[in-house]
């Protein structure tokens, strides 16, 4: 059995709903409150879990010692993923107000938490056969600089791939000056790299899209050799909401349209990018190819559109499947 160690954020989801954004000063009614798993840890590891059922899926990451770790830690293990390697600490458990309007409309607001203290040593004794790692840039402890690796997380990865582990990062789509410097040191100890179009775009300093909105191939495909360059070993694949692309080590690219989904069919968007990278990760560990991968990863993020939060949609990988063949693809993309 594959073992999966999925490392990095942990965070709850409080969602409340109201009627509208209050003025300054001013105050706003919360009709509902409700919670859902979030981040990286918590999101690709049920949609992986759910994906395939076989697969050893590990959780790492620290909470507090509080109700909503409580509730993160009882959703993890009611889905079969392994959380004996989340710690509990003195910190809060990291937490996002999400006040949501009837529209839909959604903004956050975030409270790192005990996300800031997760560190090297809290995994670095661990030997998976794929060892995933995100967000970079919402992982304080290991956004650090480090002398020799360049950060931390940097010096994690290199640490996995000595001892034969394969490794894979995402990120999280952040307006920092220190995006670039942040990120590009990891990359070089990546096998994989699995981000959004808006993410690639910062980091190989290309415009993702045209000036009508629509992807642009070209630029995606430059996107992924940019990317790969900074020393991925592997493959680095970019996703958006038209399509995914990949480039792997010996320089092939591949592209795939997403699923032609009908009007009405998606109920939200949060949590897409984690079940995507979840479809992603099985195809690593079964050595698929990646065109096969951005199959399964399509599939896998179409199920999540399906549902309000961030996990609810996952399904079986042949149902997920099933839904290439009831939709088909887009035809006005690649």
């Amino acid at each position: 059995m594959k073992q999966v160690a999925i490392a990095g954020n942990v965070i709850l989801d409080v969602v409340k709903n109201i009627e509208t954004f209050p003025q300054k000063g001013m105050l706003v009614n919360i009709s509902q409150t409700s919670y859902a798993v979030g981040g990286c840890v918590c999101n690709t590891g049920i949609d992986l879990k759910r994906l395939a059922p076989a697969l050893d899926v590990r959780a790492y990451g620290r909470v507090g010692r509080d109700s909503y770790a409580d509730y993160i830690l009882n959703a993890m293990k009611k889905e079969g993923i392994d959380v004996s390697g989340v710690r509990k600490c003195d910190l809060p458990t990291s937490y996002s107000d999400v006040m949501t309007l009837a529209s839909g409309e959604r903004t956050f607001f975030h409270a790192k938490g005990a996300n800031v203290a997760f560190c090297a040593e809290d995994v670095a004794a661990e030997q998976p056969d794929l060892f995933h790692l995100g967000y970079l840039l919402l992982l304080d402890a290991l956004d650090e600089q480090d002398g020799e690796y360049g950060t931390k997380a940097a010096r994690l990865l290199a640490h996995m791939q000595k001892k034969g582990v394969q490794t894979s990062i995402d990120l999280v789509s952040a307006q920092t000056a220190d995006f670039r410097a942040t990120v590009a040191p990891a990359l070089q100890y990546c096998d994989y790299a699995v981000i959004n179009e808006v993410e690639g775009g910062m980091l190989a300093g290309i415009e993702p899209r045209g000036e009508h909105g629509a992807p642009v191939m070209e630029n995606l495909r430059r996107i992924c050799e940019s990317i790969l360059s900074f020393g991925v070993k592997r493959s680095v694949t970019i996703h958006c909401p038209e399509l995914s692309c990949a480039v792997d080590a010996q320089g092939n690219f591949s592209s795939l349209a997403s699923l032609a989904l009908p009007k009405g069919y998606i109920a939200g968007t949060v949590g897409a990018g984690d079940a995507f990278c979840a479809g992603m990760l099985y195809s690593f560990t079964q050595g698929l190819p990646l065109g096969e991968g951005m199959r399964i990863a399509s599939c896998a993020a179409a199920c999540n559109l399906a549902a309000l939060d961030s996990v609810s949609g996952a399904r079986r990988l042949e149902d997920a499947l099933k839904l290439e063949t009831l939709y088909g693809r887009r035809k006005d993309i690649c």
